[in-house]
């Protein structure tokens, strides 16, 4: 399956985006969805995940309060609204589809990975 990542770009900070994945085939609504990011010379870390009903969500201490992940399964869409954003979160943003029904804070529980969308926070 095919994800596609957009939504990223620059913004000042508490300014806010919104972030999109979208896949190639419907079969994504059978697992749960989730969002990582990377800034280079670090590990890749957990941001946000959503269950495959969207029942059920997890997010990073560093972005609770200020992010929230949703999913559109007619649009096989998730979407990571971001807002009061931080300079420490500029970073490359990935989707992911979990191997899983439940959202996991593991990078190694995913098993199909967008392209990455920059976003940059100034101060």
């Amino acid at each position: 399956v095919q994800l596609q990542a957009s939504g990223g770009g620059l913004v000042q900070a508490g300014g806010s985006l919104r972030l999109s994945c979208t896949a190639s085939r419907r079969l994504v609504n059978s697992y749960a969805r989730g969002w990582l990011r990377q800034v280079p010379g670090k590990d890749r870390e957990f941001v946000a995940a959503i269950s495959m009903t969207g029942g059920r969500t997890k997010y990073a201490d560093s972005v609770k309060g200020r992010f929230t992940i949703s999913r559109d399964n007619a649009e096989t869409t998730v979407y990571l609204q971001m807002n009061s954003l931080e300079p420490e979160d500029t970073a490359v943003y990935y989707c992911a589809k979990s191997k899983s029904w439940d959202g996991s804070i593991y990078d190694s529980d995913y098993d199909s990975w967008g392209q990455g969308t920059q976003v940059t926070v100034s101060s």
